[in-house]
């Protein structure tokens, strides 16, 4: 274990309250008159969440909660021998997109088996509720028929209501969508909002920081978020900051415009008072490499001057999104049905054809990303097109024998612009600076995925399977980029005090037992952009509220996760912690 060092001593035994007792025979079993826990985690090495130092030591779980760190001569109803391994928080995936899939695949398969104990979702603008605008109503009624979940629901606390009812083993907390309460409000046109209707919203997101929600989320890339400019974006922050909201933005611009959307986003928090959280952060295009510097020098000034303004990402050089994202801002205009219809008629698939045309020639935004073959299909709706999955652009025109731009949208037409892409549009440079910064964390930017069922489809990122094994595989032990006790601290106590997640992310007695129990030596990302279904290697337990959640790599079936409603829910007393 490279980074114990020889000379680390035991810290002294520290134990929490009164434990499970169990009943006469386990006590005469496991040895009476000695303190019988419900599990321990013996011989490990403890990585705490704060970023100190590494140390050896058992950890004891009562029920829930973490009840002993230390050398512990105790009994336990089940012991897992962590010889070898680090025994850390659970991680928090800051930036997930989940969702509704828990409802699909309550274990959230790919996120779990990577360690991930929490997942916050409702980020980029969309989140599972409030859905009032029919639009949106239609939109979720297509999602839920596409993961086979029966279950249907109106605001975000029907939601999250139905998540307890049904069970799930990840924890969850959200965020309420800007595109959400927009589209309820002002509709889907690409119109600025008047301050009554920025009140309407205002009004929205009280209601869904009330209902459990941690804070607000844009998508400033999506319709109708990106029509919402920065007066109204912080009006909405300032509606959700007394409840501790956050603001939460997937930035208007990754690429030339790159400051002056993270400048947006600071002035947003310096304007509402709330805490900013800058999505996926990275730099778009060849020409844009090495702006992330520049960009994170501009977060360290607004942290000095007072804004709370901090960064997550995914460290892989390919995004993921809807391939209709790739289709110019105007077309958006009165949302997805409206855009279809603009592809649908000769005149205006003529002017979106150009536009694609232009972005696609020397110094447009695709050639600069790398051309047609940076874009490639991750999954369709249809099997008519399923061989197009994993392929690039370049590659669906030709066995379409098809230009590439009338290739992509005549897909787009066929499958109702429901075409996932990954884009290669960065470089690993980038990954390594931004993964480094003092103001980063990491998310996963997906939604979970599975080997079975209705999450098994496509070729999605992976990132869904492998963001944290891999950073914890390539980047501390294989280039160093980060040692393990900072990078754990990312993946733990930082995001979750970031979203005010009551004691949990860290090893300590007192706090929630969300713990992942880990070989530090064979940990590794195995999912690929060929072969994504692919669980990591090296993580040997995943513990969830006190009960293991997956094992060598494989779920269980308890659900011991929680939705973790946001500080102005639980003022009212409403759901769990």
């Amino acid at each position: 274990m490279r980074d114990l060092p020889a000379s680390a001593k035991l810290p002294a035994v520290q134990q929490l309250g009164v434990v499970h007792t169990g009943n006469d025979a386990t006590r005469s079993r496991l040895g009476r008159g000695r303190k019988l826990y419900d599990l321990i985690c013996r011989n490990g090495v403890v990585a705490d969440g704060t970023g100190g130092p590494l140390f050896p030591a058992d950890v004891a779980i009562a029920r829930d909660r973490i009840a002993a760190v230390g050398k512990l001569d105790a009994a336990a109803a089940r012991v897992i021998d962590a010889s070898g391994m680090v025994i850390a928080p659970g991680f928090v995936d800051i930036h997930s997109h989940t969702d509704v899939g828990l409802l699909a695949n309550p274990p959230a398969e790919s996120k779990l088996t990577q360690g991930i104990t929490t997942e916050v979702g409702g980020n980029c603008g969309t989140s599972p509720g409030p859905c009032l605008d029919e639009s949106v109503r239609e939109e979720l009624r297509q999602l839920r028929a596409d993961m086979e979940v029966s279950e249907d629901w109106t605001t975000l606390g029907e939601f999250l209501l139905i998540l307890e009812t049904h069970g799930i083993a990840v924890n969850y907390a959200t965020y309420v969508g800007h595109s959400n309460v927009r589209s309820a409000v002002v509709g889907l046109a690409d119109v600025a909002a008047s301050p009554g209707q920025i009140e309407e919203m205002r009004e929205l997101v009280d209601q869904a920081m009330r209902e459990g929600a941690i804070g607000i989320s844009s998508g400033l890339i999506y319709a109708p978020s990106c029509y919402g400019d920065t007066d109204e974006l912080a009006a909405l922050a300032e509606a959700a900051r007394p409840c501790g909201g956050i603001y939460a933005s997937h930035i208007r611009n990754e690429r030339e415009g790159l400051l002056d959307a993270v400048a947006e986003a600071i002035e947003v928090g310096r304007r509402s008072g709330a805490a900013v959280q800058i999505a996926h952060h990275k730099a778009c295009g060849r020409n844009n490499r090495g702006k992330v510097k520049d960009s994170l020098e501009m977060i360290g000034v607004a942290r000095r001057q007072g804004v709370n303004v901090t960064v997550d990402q995914y460290p892989y050089i390919a995004s993921a999104t809807s391939l209709s994202a790739i289709i110019p801002r105007w077309a958006h205009d009165g949302g997805p049905q409206a855009l279809l219809e603009r592809l649908k008629s000769p005149d205006r698939r003529a002017e979106i054809a150009q536009w694609l045309r232009d972005a696609s020639a020397p110094g447009g935004p695709v050639e600069l990303a790398g051309g047609w073959p940076s874009v490639v299909v991750s999954s369709v709706k249809t099997e008519a097109n399923k061989d197009f999955e994993g392929k690039h652009i370049g590659q669906v025109a030709e066995l379409a024998g098809k230009e590439a731009v009338e290739a992509l949208l005549d897909l787009l037409i066929e499958e109702e612009l429901a075409v996932a892409m990954v884009h290669f549009t960065q470089c690993e440079e980038d990954v390594r600076t931004v993964l480094a910064s003092s103001h980063s964390m990491f998310g996963t930017d997906a939604s979970a995925r599975a080997r079975s069922g209705p999450l098994s489809k496509g070729k999605p990122h992976p990132r869904a399977y492998g963001t944290f094994p891999r950073i914890l595989a390539r980047y501390v032990r294989e280039e160093g980029v980060l040692d393990l006790p900072t990078a754990i601290m990312k993946m733990t106590s930082i995001p979750a005090a970031k979203a005010g997640l009551d004691h949990r992310g860290r090893i300590a007695p007192g706090w929630f037992a969300d713990i992942v129990v880990f070989d530090p030596e064979s940990i590794e990302d195995r999912a690929t952009y060929a072969d994504p279904h692919q669980v990591s290697a090296g993580i040997a337990y995943v513990i969830v509220n006190g009960e293991v959640a997956a094992e060598a790599g494989e779920v269980t079936g308890t659900r011991s996760g929680r939705v973790l409603r946001g500080s102005g829910a639980r003022a009212l007393g409403a759901g769990s912690s």
